[in-house]
């Protein structure tokens, strides 16, 4: 195991339906580097993920979202699936939380089409990034620059289009937080 995100917290921010993949590849990958990651959801108990094509696994929620406070983490992490930014975009708390990161400066890692709930907290105009193809217009529409590009880092966010990238996005992001560590 890595030493370089030692003493970081890294919240993983899910709704019901999250790509079990897009959540369990980018926790591996920041447990790796020496991070501590917690799973934040407005589900309670456990939260149940989307495999592809089908219900996928349900893992266990550590903060609930009315519990979490963006202050008490180095960073951020979205996960895609369509029905898991769709629920989250819809919490108020969710928006909020997701805002609390921006506003601090945090690093934050959006995959697939976890920039719709960006877009809903309003912090992705003048930004370059990707996403899934589909999420392309309402990127543009909300003032994006969007790239058809494996992974883009523009100022501490980290994008992707799909777990087809993951093997670019993982390594990215985990550079991008300890980057940012050893700035402040």
């Amino acid at each position: 195991m890595s030493e370089e995100l030692k003493g970081k917290r890294v919240a993983i921010l899910v709704a019901k339906g999250f790509e079990q993949v897009e959540l369990t590849e980018p926790k591996r990958a920041l447990e790796a580097a020496g991070a501590e990651t917690a799973i934040v959801s407005p589900e309670e108990g456990r939260v149940r993920g989307w495999d592809m094509t089908d219900w996928g696994r349900s893992i266990r929620v550590d903060v609930p979202l009315d519990q979490a406070d963006a202050s008490d983490f180095d960073a951020l992490m979205l996960p895609g699936g369509v029905m898991n930014p769709d629920h989250l975009r819809r919490n108020e708390k969710a928006v909020k939380f997701v805002k609390q990161f921006f506003d601090e400066g945090k690093p934050v890692g959006a995959i697939c089409h976890a920039p719709w709930t960006l877009i809903e907290a309003e912090v992705v105009e003048g930004r370059t990034m990707t996403s899934y193809p589909s999420v392309k217009t309402d990127l543009k529409n909300a003032g994006a620059n969007w790239v058809d590009k494996e992974v883009v880092v523009n100022d501490g966010l980290v994008t992707s289009r799909s777990p087809k990238d993951l093997a670019a996005f993982c390594p990215a992001l985990v550079d991008e937080i300890r980057q940012v560590a050893h700035v402040h």
